[in-house]
């Protein structure tokens, strides 16, 4: 099973992060000195990924714009010896093959998945979600890639949430198998309490047989009057094997405020020109308190 497809979900409204997402693109908000989705591209790159389709909206064409050539800008930054940057700016645009379709309708992260049918094909993929970024040593696509691979299967990354907290995801019914893979044999969409197979929720990072795509195509709208990729899924174990991988690293939610917030301050700690500076910062912050 070699993956070199991915598919990323950048096709949101971003109403969690109004009103600075009613011009930009949440995820062209910038963590450190780079906009989100570039953090997610590079992930599936380092991941082995060559082919990346970015599923948009028609109020996201910034997100094309960032990944394209900007001569006019290279021009200058050439002309002032400005190297370093201009290799930065040329490294975005050179990173992997990357295509745009459009979401033309908001009817779920399953529909989403299902418009990048015609550039999937018959092969394998990876879905990355536009507002989870991960820090991790190893990409967090990676591990699901490697679990795949071993098992046969598709995958879907997983942790732990606080029981309270299961209700905002995708909760699990897994057994083990071996380390950190389990065996997925159900799950439910945003469950009440009650509800919950276990506090293994779904994060941001799946790897799926294209078999999905006609089980999406048959799938009726649900939680939210939306076709949830959830649903697609819980139809997909019963057909097929299904893994789930308690992935190692963390994962941010940077479509929130408190997600995106908590991101900027770590990502800047790891940055190499302005870490030190940073803890520093807030070192001092911390006394004002």
């Amino acid at each position: 099973m070699k993956i070199t497809k991915a598919v990323v979900t950048a096709g949101g409204l971003g109403t969690r992060m109004l009103p600075a997402t009613k011009t930009v693109p949440k995820e062209m908000l910038p963590l450190a000195d780079k906009p989100v989705i570039q953090y997610i591209i590079e992930e599936a790159v380092a991941s082995g990924i060559s082919d990346i389709l970015v599923i948009t909206n028609r109020a996201k064409s910034a997100v094309d714009d960032y990944f394209d050539y900007t001569p006019e800008l290279e021009d200058k930054l050439l002309s002032a010896g400005k190297t370093a940057e201009l290799e930065a700016v040329r490294r975005t645009a050179d990173i992997a093959n990357v295509f745009y379709v459009r979401q033309k309708e908001t009817r779920g992260l399953g529909h989403a998945v299902w418009r990048a049918r015609r550039f999937v094909g018959n092969e394998p993929f990876a879905v990355l979600l536009g507002d989870d970024v991960m820090m991790s040593e190893a990409p967090v696509t990676r591990q699901l890639i490697d679990a795949a691979e071993a098992y046969g299967a598709s995958a879907v990354g997983t942790q732990r949430v606080p029981p309270d907290a299961i209700s905002k995801y995708s909760s699990l019914k897994v057994t083990p198998l071996s380390g950190r893979v389990m065996r997925v044999e159900d799950m439910n969409e945003k469950p009440r309490p009650e509800e919950k197979f276990s506090d293994y929720a779904i994060l941001g990072r799946y790897v799926l047989s294209h078999e999905i795509f006609d089980i999406l195509e048959e799938t009726s709208p649900g939680y939210g009057g939306e076709i949830q990729l959830t649903d697609g899924l819980k139809t997909l174990c019963k057909r097929s094997p299904v893994v789930a991988v308690d992935f190692e690293g963390r994962r941010y939610d940077t479509g929130s405020l408190r997600g995106f917030l908590e991101a900027t301050v770590d990502f800047s700690l790891k940055h190499e020109s302005v870490g030190a500076w940073m803890r520093e910062f807030i070192k001092q912050k911390a006394t004002e308190l």
